[in-house]
């Protein structure tokens, strides 16, 4: 084991990894979203995206502990778990997307998610409607199929989430809920199409305890009356992480 963990200490770029781990793990915390739209655009510049995916699922585990018990008590719990079970049954069909593709494809897929997301948010796109249980099966499927290609499980999520009418709160805490324990259930998932490797599991296990005090702290930041800010910062963070990542970057 010793030498596993050396040899992931030696992964040209892990300093950068580690870093952007943090500052997913503070994004996350503070506005409930985020983590991977920061996370896999850098991490993909230095490791593969099937690795990144598998890496980062390991490294949500700290989520559990961090933030979501708090928004367990917050959340739509019913609507949240419905979208989890349609969000686990699609994410298959993503993961042998995933399987079939090439490295610099997958790169310019994270990418694009990643950009016409934040493009969606800065837009402040809204829907007026109250959502229907039909149209949450639809997003949660196009969630798990976007997630299991790109590692981004969040974007279609959050932008239904961020779109609706619901409070600051509840939707965070929904968001949160829902992304933690969909992107958890990637890893087995993943294994199960050959495509988690003892190096994705010893690099996510490295990455628990950074992660999970970000996101302790990014938590300890929030306050509703500071949403728009917050949004903002987490906005600039994005932006920043789609430059890093790409491909002409860390080929």
């Amino acid at each position: 084991m010793s030498g596993m963990i050396a040899d992931t200490l030696a992964l040209p770029g892990f300093g950068w990894v580690l870093v952007v781990t943090m500052v997913a793990g503070v994004v996350y915390g503070f506005a409930g979203f985020g983590a991977a739209l920061v996370y896999m655009p850098v991490a993909t510049a230095f490791v593969p995206v099937e690795m990144a995916i598998a890496a980062f699922g390991v490294t949500a585990l700290a989520s559990l502990v961090s933030v979501v018990p708090r928004a367990w008590s917050q959340a739509d719990r019913p609507n949240v778990v419905l979208m989890i079970v349609v969000a686990t049954l699609a994410l298959p069909l993503g993961i042998a997307i995933l399987r079939l593709n090439d490295v610099t494809t997958m790169r310019w897929a994270v990418l694009g998610v990643t950009t016409l997301t934040l493009v969606a948010l800065v837009l402040g796109w809204r829907y007026r409607a109250a959502p229907t249980r039909a149209a949450r099966v639809s997003v949660a499927a196009a969630t798990g199929v976007v997630g299991g290609a790109t590692g981004l499980v969040g974007p279609i999520m959050v932008l239904f989430q961020l779109s609706g009418q619901e409070g600051v709160a509840r939707a965070r805490a929904n968001t949160l809920v829902f992304l933690t324990i969909t992107g958890l259930l990637t890893v087995p998932l993943m294994a199960m199409q050959g495509l988690l490797t003892v190096e994705a599991v010893v690099l996510g296990l490295m990455l628990i305890v950074p992660y999970g005090v970000a996101s302790r702290i990014g938590q300890a930041l929030f306050d509703p009356a500071m949403q728009v800010l917050y949004r903002r910062v987490a906005y600039v963070i994005i932006a920043v992480a789609i430059v890093m990542g790409l491909p002409v970057f860390g080929e």
